[in-house]
C-alpha cells in the first residue's frame, strides 16, 4: 500500500497564492517524489501542486484554505513541508525585512 497523507492550511500572506509565493510552492513540490495535489476545496478540483501555471491558476487569495494531499514515498513529508511554508507566509516576510535593512 501506498503512503498517503493530507492535510488543510490557510493562507495568511497578503497577495495570497500569486506569482512568487507560487513559484516557492511548486518548487518545493517538486523535490519530492511523492504525487502532490492541491486543491480549493475539501471535494475538489484537485490539481498538481507541481504545476506553476496550475497553481497559479488557482489564484488563491488571503484567507483561501488550501487543501492539501500526497501519494506515494514521502507523502506526510511533502505535506508537512508544504503547509510550513504558507505557515511562514512563504519566507516573504523575511525576505522584505532584509530588504528594508539593507535600503
Amino acid at each position: 500500500m501506498s503512503a498517503k497523507a493530507a492535510a488543510q492550511v490557510e493562507i495568511t500572506h497578503a497577495v495570497g497564492l500569486h506569482a512568487r509565493p507560487s513559484v516557492k510552492f511548486t518548487k518545493l513540490a517538486k523535490t519530492f517524489a511523492a504525487d502532490v495535489e492541491m486543491a480549493l476545496a475539501a471535494d475538489g478540483p484537485w490539481f498538481d501542486a507541481k504545476s506553476i501555471v496550475k497553481v497559479m491558476a488557482a489564484k488563491a487569495p488571503k484567507g483561501t484554505v488550501l487543501h492539501l494531499r500526497a501519494k506515494g514515498e514521502g507523502a506526510e513529508s511533502a505535506v508537512r513541508a508544504l503547509v510550513e511554508l504558507v505557515e511562514r507566509d512563504f519566507d516573504e516576510a523575511a525576505e522584505g525585512e532584509a530588504h528594508v535593512r539593507t535600503a
